[in-house]
C-alpha cells in the first residue's frame, strides 16, 4: 500500500495550524477554499463539496487535542479507491512557526500520481490559507 508524507512549513504558531486543521467542518474557508466550496458536517461524517458539483464523503476518525492530531477516510468519491485513510498533525519548528505532516495511506497502487498531484496542491493552498489568516488576525482583520 502506498504511504505519501508531506511536511509543510507554516508560518504561523502550531496554535494557530492546530486551530485551523482542528475546524473540520471549516475546510471550505479554513484550509482549501477553491477546492472545496462548502464543507457538511452529520456526526462523524464530513462531505467537501467541490467546484463543478463533485463531492467526497469522509469519515472523521480522531481528533487529539494533546497530539495536535486529526485523522480521516475517504468513504466515497470521484477517485476509485479501495482504501483510504490520512492524518495531519502539527508540530513546532525552529523559526517560531509549525510544521504540519500530512500522511496519506491508499489503494490501488496506480493511483498514486493522481493523489501526489492532489497532495502538493493541497498542501500549498494549505500554506497560503493559513499564513494569510494569520496576518489578517494580527492586524484584527475579520475573517
Amino acid at each position: 500500500m502506498p504511504t505519501i508524507r508531506k511536511e509543510i512549513s507554516i508560518d504561523a504558531s502550531p496554535f494557530q495550524v492546530w486551530d485551523a486543521v482542528r475546524d473540520v467542518s471549516a475546510v471550505h474557508y479554513r484550509l482549501v477554499p477553491g477546492y472545496t466550496e462548502n464543507t457538511l458536517i452529520n456526526g462523524h461524517e464530513r462531505t467537501l463539496i467541490l467546484p463543478q458539483g463533485g463531492f467526497v464523503r469522509e469519515l472523521i476518525i480522531s481528533i487529539d487535542e494533546a497530539e495536535r492530531r486529526m485523522a480521516y477516510a475517504v468513504k466515497e468519491g470521484r477517485l476509485p479507491l479501495l482504501h483510504h485513510h490520512a492524518s495531519f498533525q502539527v508540530f513546532p519548528n525552529d523559526n517560531n512557526g509549525s510544521k504540519l505532516v500530512w500522511i496519506t495511506d491508499f489503494l490501488p497502487e496506480q493511483l498514486i500520481n493522481v493523489i501526489q498531484a492532489h497532495i502538493d496542491r493541497g498542501a500549498e493552498v494549505m500554506k497560503e490559507t493559513i499564513e494569510a489568516e494569520v496576518q489578517r488576525s494580527d492586524f484584527n482583520i475579520p475573517r
